[in-house]
């Protein structure tokens, strides 16, 4: 097997975060990095960045290293946990970021959508928390280890219009926290993050600025969040809200409350 690992000593706390390589998921990185872990990230077809982000996080002194991993293929993810139990000296975080999200509007939707959407945004994460938990739980971190699921304000009571199979697929994430907070306690923490809007989509119909203006004005701050926002958010519940588990917390500027 190749060591995915190597440049891993064991002497900082390390965290996995998925879907690592960009916008949020990048800033997460760079915001445990910041406090001392080292990173392991996984992206899908993003290399390029996953490489540089890599190397932006060593030159700051942090190990890490990026994995390509689909988590639409049961196999890749079963492949993932091996290496990582084989590897790995220490796990400590878990940051379950990457997700598939676009509209399937009822007239298009395909039981193969609705299949890959809970695949990937709800059934590989939990199968990843369930099969890491032993290392997990051997955390020496001050709250043990810690698990941050990325939810969606918008799957916790708030639905869009042709959203239905990327909802149902997140609306599971809130049941997966609060599960797991009872099922791996006390060793283990299990948070989630909710956010409104921290990155407005690059493409498609959400990265209209009319579009943008008009969810906007839906927002009691007035403006989109940031993805640093929902990263520091993350990183406190990692690594210092050490008697915090099974809570969601949302980031939305208050978009929740209209």
């Amino acid at each position: 097997m190749v060591k995915t690992f190597h440049q891993f000593s064991g002497n900082h706390p390390i965290a996995i975060v998925t879907g690592g390589a960009r916008r949020v998921g990048a800033a997460i990185c760079r915001a445990l990095a910041a406090a001392g872990c080292d990173i392991a990230l996984t992206y899908r077809t993003s290399a390029d960045e996953a490489s540089q982000l890599v190397h932006e996080l060593a030159s700051t002194g942090a190990a890490a290293t990026c994995l390509q991993l689909d988590l639409g293929v049961a196999a890749e993810v079963e492949a993932f946990i091996q290496a990582i139990k084989a590897d790995a000296p220490r796990l400590d975080v878990i940051v379950h970021n990457a997700s598939r999200y676009h509209p399937t509007p009822l007239d298009s939707i395909s039981q193969a959508d609705l299949r890959s959407f809970i695949e990937i945004n709800a059934l590989s994460p939990a199968c990843l928390s369930a099969s890491l938990a032993p290392m997990l739980g051997q955390s020496p971190l001050p709250g043990g280890g810690a698990i941050i699921a990325m939810g969606d304000i918008h799957a916790m009571g708030r639905p869009r219009k042709d959203f239905l199979a990327y909802s149902m697929s997140k609306a599971a994430i809130t049941e997966m926290v609060q599960s797991l907070a009872v099922d791996l306690a006390p060793a283990i923490r299990v948070n989630g993050v909710a956010p409104g809007v921290v990155a407005f989509p690059e493409h498609g119909f959400e990265s209209d600025p009319e579009m943008q203006q008009a969810y906007l004005r839906r927002v009691p701050l007035g403006r989109s969040g940031t993805p640093e926002d929902a990263a520091e958010v993350v990183r406190w519940l990692a690594l210092d809200a050490t008697y915090l588990t099974g809570e969601i917390l949302r980031v939305d500027g208050g978009r929740w409350l209209r």
